[in-house]
């Protein structure tokens, strides 16, 4: 069998500073937060300003249509809190909107499911669940910011004004989703203009794609607050463009959704504390990858040797296999009323972790036309077969594959990980925490280091890159091993991002190397 093979080897190194870092996919945003921490903002005020910036300049990944967890380090009070504002299902939602079809799996899915007739928890008006972000970083910012509103969303609103950068890497990702952009009408209309996907300029210059009408929508909510998307003038003109195209979200349940402030997830790895979001992420799935790990797998040798990546495998093997047996919301919960990452650090000692997302690459392929929003396919993220944990249920939060991480090591450092790439996810963020707390990689060393994907299937996938002892132990323990490139397209490890702040205060952070687009910021002398 043919496979993709890349013929060249790419380097992204690590930064340091003691200004303060952000780490995000989009170099436009990334600077974005690091002018935010110049100025005086704190790591959440640089974060969710940068967060607001990627659903400007990489919106297939990420938007004001989608939803988020962000798991916060406070070194004033030396607390660490998750902020949870996932999507959820409309209240309406119901099973038969998702008849099965009775053969196959989804290949696309994030977990795998059954697949549905018409694909409608994929793409379509079915798919899109209630949104969550604005009210999730809102809460944010009102808590634990610095920064007004108005300024934390400005210099997105100027990124919405000049419209999508196009240079080659978005033009590609465009492109490679032509065929559902031109399902609907209203992503037809701005993505595929004159029936084709748009090119970059040959002469190097970057050229600009207006969003529809997201650029007015953005000075709206600079305009008005918040709140305009729940219960405001943005709120109607939402409802109403759903409505009109058959989905089940109404006024109330955007009136209805809640954020929310908890405590995180903890567990001791090796002497060092993991923090997670709570049940309904792969945080869980994390813990118990890492618990596994601990138990059948000592260090040996200052880098990771075959046995570990074994050990890697077999621990991710158990944690899927408990995460789609058993995680959910379960059939009991009350909703009351009820992916792209980034890392921040600032010299206060402040960490961040955000995962935002609108599900699948453009999410519904739904762009609402009085708004410019391109909405979520949350519903994804639900088993379509009744009865479960976390099968469709009015209100229920789904279970979702984001794991933002801090770890805290014993001697005061705090290291913010996480990653986009649906069941990917967890592996990345899994790998890249045993790599630091058992080898004392530096930031550079583990993002560069191979890595291994299972995720949730018989498939283990390992990079190109790793030793050929690794790999031919790897082939003799798992028959039909994929040795594959750490690539862009198709991306088969997940894009981690990752930052370590020292007790010093030394900062140093990493991002995904193959992307031409993720960067490293930060401000004044390095």
């Amino acid at each position: 069998m043919s496979v993709i093979t890349e013929n060249w080897q790419i380097r992204k190194p690590a930064l340091s500073s003691d200004k303060g870092l952000v780490a995000t996919q989009h170099y436009i945003a990334s600077d974005i937060g690091a002018e935010v921490l110049r100025q005086g903002g704190n790591a959440i005020d640089a974060a969710l300003a940068a967060g607001l910036a990627l659903g400007t300049v990489e919106p297939w990944m990420t938007g004001i249509g989608g939803g988020g967890y962000m798991t916060i380090y406070l070194a004033a009070s030396q607390e660490v809190k998750v902020i949870e504002f996932g999507m959820r299902a409309p209240f309406n939602a119901k099973t038969e909107d998702y008849p099965l079809a009775g053969e196959g799996e989804n290949a696309s899915d994030a977990f795998n499911w059954p697949r549905v007739i018409g694909d409608t928890n994929i793409h379509g008006p079915l798919s899109v669940a209630v949104p969550g972000y604005i009210r999730g970083i809102a809460k944010a910012l009102a808590e634990f910011g610095t920064w007004d509103w108005k300024d934390v969303i400005a210099p997105a609103c100027e990124q919405a004004d000049l419209g999508l950068p196009i240079d080659w890497y978005s033009a590609q990702k465009i492109n490679n989703w032509a065929r559902g952009l031109n399902t609907y009408s209203e992503t037809r209309k701005t993505y595929l203009a004159d029936g084709l996907p748009p090119v970059a300029e040959m002469d190097g210059s970057l050229g600009r794609l207006k969003l529809g009408n997201l650029a007015n929508t953005y000075r709206t909510l600079q305009l008005e607050g918040p709140e305009t998307y729940y219960t405001g003038t943005l709120a109607k003109s939402i409802a109403t463009d759903l409505k009109a195209i058959g989905s089940r979200i109404t006024r109330r349940d955007l009136e209805d959704y809640r954020a929310s402030i908890a405590s995180p997830l903890t567990t001791s790895y090796r002497g060092n504390k993991i923090f997670t979001p709570g049940a309904l992420t792969a945080g869980p799935s994390i813990i118990h990858a890492l618990e596994t790990l601990e138990r059948i797998y000592s260090p040996a040798g200052k880098r990771p040797d075959a046995e570990a990546y074994i050990s890697y495998a077999d621990a991710l093997f158990s944690a899927y296999e408990d995460r789609l047996e058993n995680l959910g919301e379960g059939p009991d919960t009350k909703v009351p009323g009820n992916t792209s990452h980034l890392c921040v650090t600032d010299s206060e000692g402040n960490v961040v972790s955000l995962t935002q997302t609108i599900m699948s690459a453009f999410g519904s392929r739904i762009m609402l036309p009085g708004s410019g929003i391109l909405m979520n396919n949350g519903m994804m993220w639900f088993d379509p077969r009744p009865g479960g944990p976390n099968s469709v249920l009015g209100g229920r939060r789904p279970l979702c594959n984001m794991c933002p991480v801090i770890l805290q090591t014993e001697d005061g450092s705090h290291t913010a990980i996480g990653a986009c790439g649906g069941r990917k996810i967890f592996p990345a963020v899994f790998q890249l925490a045993a790599f630091v707390s058992d080898y004392d990689m530096t930031i550079d060393e583990a993002v560069h280091y191979p890595r291994l994907d299972v995720s949730g299937t018989d498939q283990v996938t390992v990079m190109d890159h790793a030793d050929e002892k690794i790999v031919s132990e790897l082939a003799h323990r798992f028959p039909g091993l994929a040795v594959r490139p750490n690539g862009v397209n198709p991306n088969l490890f997940a894009l981690p991002q990752i930052i370590r702040r020292e007790a010093s205060g030394k900062m140093t952070g990493g991002c995904f190397v193959p992307s031409p687009h993720a960067k490293v910021s930060t401000f004044g002398e390095r």
